[in-house]
């Protein structure tokens, strides 16, 4: 089977959910906001949940998706940054455990962590201190750490890091690898659109987008946003939230639909989509069978706090994916 090499921001996912959004207000975070914090701002989240039940995950989107890839089997490996500390040691030990090949570098700052503050109507904010995890440079890559791989899926939080991106996707392309990025954030695609747009138009295969991110790249909505992004990549994914996802390849487009869930959390959804779809690629199905199994991950993640699924309920996805394979 194909593996799949997978880069981004090495964060540790702190969840605590909420009795209400007293605390946000307090802490002057907008609901459902995503924010890059210092160290003082940690503490103070750290202070003001310290009453609340956490629990920890080894997260960032891309290695999100890499880990929902190594559950369903596929041989993986992640290239990140972490600390010389305990948070840095767990994103370490989460991966092997989990069968990814670590490529971890150490970095001068504490390890990163996104705090996923999670409101009682399963709103998420996020208060992200990237720590360690953005000292990751261009010179940190190697032609060696692409070798053996099929596939090269990158998160577009990275792209503020330009030199560093652009050098993975072209040592990626120049080994042969399919180049997969997921758009991360409309603002990160506002930011940076010139450099994405020429990224996407000349080097990436595989895009996915979910509606907000869509219009930032294109200024189009819905089906244009989709013919827009798939005019310049092989494939492109637009993701509707609870209205399933559009997929257009070459003169196909295929839509998805959901599958029935309820939604607690959602954050990893996006993610274990793509993780979902990229295994059905993998396997050579129809886009609307990659699709749908993108569906069965991202539909059952929301049903959990955090972008982590339990041993019980990977095995109810590799039935349904089973039913879909047959």
């Amino acid at each position: 089977m194909s593996s799949v090499l997978g880069l981004g921001n090495a964060l540790v996912d702190v969840l605590a959910r909420l009795e209400d959004d007293q605390l946000l207000l307090n802490l002057d975070f907008p609901k459902g906001s995503m924010q890059l914090v210092d160290e003082a701002i940690v503490q103070k989240v750290v202070d003001a949940t310290s009453h609340l039940k956490k629990e920890m995950a080894s997260g960032g989107s891309a290695a999100n998706t890499i880990h929902g890839l190594a559950v369903l089997g596929v041989e993986t490996g992640f290239i990140g940054k972490i600390g010389d500390d305990e948070i840095g040691q767990f994103f370490r030990e989460d991966m092997s455990r989990n069968n990814i090949k670590p490529h971890l570098t150490a970095g001068q700052n504490k390890s990163g962590r996104a705090f996923a503050l999670i409101s009682p109507d399963s709103e998420r904010t996020f208060a992200t201190y990237l720590g360690a995890a953005v000292e990751l440079s261009s010179d940190d890559l190697a032609e060696h750490l692409f070798d053996g791989y099929a596939y090269f899926h990158i998160e577009g939080y990275l792209v503020q890091n330009k030199p560093l991106v652009e050098k993975a996707i072209l040592l990626a392309k120049a080994k042969g690898l399919k180049v997969s990025i997921d758009l991360a954030s409309f603002n990160v695609v506002e930011e940076n659109h010139e450099f994405l747009s020429r990224m996407v138009k000349e080097h990436v295969d595989i895009v996915f987008a979910n509606e907000e991110e869509a219009k930032a790249f294109t200024g189009k909505e819905g089906e244009e946003a989709l013919m827009d992004l798939g005019a310049h990549a092989e494939i492109a994914v637009l993701k509707l939230g609870k209205n399933g996802s559009m997929i257009k390849r070459v003169d196909e487009v295929v839509k998805v639909g959901v599958i029935p869930a309820k939604s607690i959390d959602t954050t990893g959804a996006g993610d274990l989509y793509a993780a979902g779809f990229l295994y059905g690629l993998i396997q050579k199905l129809d886009l609307d069978k990659c699709g749908k199994i993108g569906s069965i991950l991202s539909g059952h993640v929301i049903e959990v706090i955090g972008p982590k699924m339990d041993e019980s309920v990977w095995k109810l996805i590799r039935e349904k994916i089973e039913l879909e394979l047959n």
